[in-house]
């Protein structure tokens, strides 16, 4: 694979909007172009019986399934309530007018 430019990783870093000096694009431009040498050698690989993943590891959904399931009874919560208005808690304003 052609190893970038200096340029084109200045180009890259403006697009992304980060600045950087010269001497960081020249570091940035050899470090890109090992990134995608090793890449390179990964494209080399036999992987015609592999089956394509998106994790290595088998991972299933872990989450419990979402059941609707009846909340608190609203005459047992209001007991523990300091203030209550027609059925509702009242809280402290938080905001000033």
């Amino acid at each position: 694979m052609a190893k970038l430019s200096k340029e084109e990783v200045k180009h890259v870093a403006h697009l992304a909007r980060l600045a950087i000096t010269d001497e960081e694009a020249e570091k940035f431009a050899d470090q890109l172009g090992k990134i995608t040498d090793f890449a390179q050698t990964l494209n080399e690989l036999d992987t015609t019986n592999v089956e394509p993943t998106s994790h290595v590891l088998p991972i299933v959904n872990v989450m419990r399934e979402d059941v609707a399931q009846k909340g608190l009874d609203r005459n047992a919560m209001m007991l523990n309530v300091k203030e209550q208005v027609d059925g509702q808690v009242k809280v402290p304003p938080i905001l000033e007018d």
